[in-house]
């Protein structure tokens, strides 16, 4: 375990951003709160007066996709309720027990999650949250607190939660000792029992407008503006994402190389889709998470290459690559465009039921359109078919 009360369901906000570099300052009944969340004032409105009014509850699940800013929001929440701030509007974000949270140094708040013992990034995918990890929390929820006001226990991603610790998790959000918090995190609601949804509030974290993270990304990291464009576009209205790319000039690049091999893949005959189809194959046995992340980039890619195909030049989302889709998008017809992208996602499902991988990425490649005529001026890449 790191360091760092009723049901009901709250679907409102925009968003926040996952950066302990970007506060804001929220105005309640007159006074200011300082909040590292951002993007969403009518949520955090809403938590600051359930502190204030003593009605917190004792068990929320906040849901969102990733990098949108869950951990920071539940991190919020928990300064909130442990600030040493004499002042009535809380968190202060300057006192010792907020730049503990902050830090990941307050011994009464803590994150349950995935890879705590040492295990490598592989044993992570495969591994779930276990029962071992929920009885040390629980035998801790029951003691007095070490130096704040509330223990809170933020679980990261509990749809990892293996079904013994739901059930353990279960009973104590039943039966819930005084002055603990619990916070769940996830991308998919789904996966988590619906006895254990029933028991929490749910707040619903929703995707940022793709011009307001482009402006944070400029005004906050002093990002040129075309990068900042291009990046708020990727983030697809998860500005934790933006932010963690823009410091990241490797992922640039490895998509740049990414969509070079996806246009030769496409400009070439059978004879050579079929080694591309053994080598993603031999990779998807090593690294499935990999393969799953290319085809998804197929379909944007493909998606874009059909709106400009239809003229909506405007909604594309990889921009820079824009001379490269209306040159492809000449070739095609919007028949074999559509295809395409329904070829590339029945195959990602087939994947994903554990259908032979060979076989489905062989038949992929049989059904990925060739333009008739496809002239591109990549680095290293000019090619003519007629």
């Amino acid at each position: 375990m790191t360091s760092y009360s009723g049901a009901g369901n709250i679907e409102t906000g925009r968003t926040d951003i996952n950066s302990n570099a970007s506060s804001r300052r929220i105005s309640l009944a007159g006074k200011t709160v300082m909040w590292q969340t951002t993007g969403q004032p009518k949520l955090v409105d809403l938590l600051q007066r359930a502190e204030q009014l003593g009605s917190f509850s004792h068990a929320y699940l906040l849901v969102g996709p990733p990098h949108i800013g869950k951990m920071t929001l539940a991190l919020d929440m928990a300064m909130s309720l442990n600030c040493q701030s004499e002042k009535a509007i809380h968190p202060c974000i300057s006192c010792t027990s907020c730049k503990k949270i902050a830090s990941g140094k307050h011994p009464d708040v803590q994150v349950v999650e995935l890879g705590q013992n040492g295990e490598d990034e592989d044993s992570k995918e495969k591994k779930l949250i276990g029962i071992d990890q929920i009885d040390n929390m629980l035998h801790s929820a029951y003691l007095a607190t070490f130096e704040g006001k509330q223990r809170c226990y933020i679980i990261n991603e509990a749809s990892n939660l293996s079904s013994v610790a739901a059930n353990r998790l279960l009973k104590i959000l039943e039966d819930p000792p005084a002055r603990v918090t619990f916070i769940l995190l996830t991308a998919n609601i789904g996966l988590i029992p619906v006895t254990i949804v029933s028991r929490c509030q749910k707040l619903v974290l929703q995707r940022m407008k793709t011009a307001e993270i482009e402006a944070l990304l400029r005004e906050k990291r002093a990002i040129e503006p075309p990068r900042a464009k291009l990046l708020a576009r990727l983030s697809r209205g998860c500005p934790g994402w933006a932010f963690e790319t823009a410091q990241n000039d490797q992922f640039l690049e490895g998509r740049q190389e990414s969509f070079e091999k996806m246009l030769a893949l496409v400009k070439s005959g059978f004879s050579e889709r079929f080694p591309a189809a053994t080598q993603l194959a031999s990779q998807y046995s090593k690294k499935r998470e990999t393969v799953y992340a290319t085809l998804e980039s197929w379909v944007d890619w493909w998606r874009d290459i059909l709106l400009v195909k239809t003229g909506c030049h405007a909604d594309i989302v990889n921009i820079d690559f824009l001379a490269h889709f209306t040159e492809m998008a000449r070739g095609l017809t919007l028949f074999q465009i559509k295809e395409t992208i329904l070829k590339i996602g029945q195959a990602s499902q087939q994947l994903k039921i554990n259908a032979n991988s060979r076989l489905v990425l062989e038949a992929l490649m049989l059904n990925i359109a060739r333009p008739q005529v496809l002239k591109t001026s990549v680095p290293g890449l000019e090619v003519l078919n007629a």
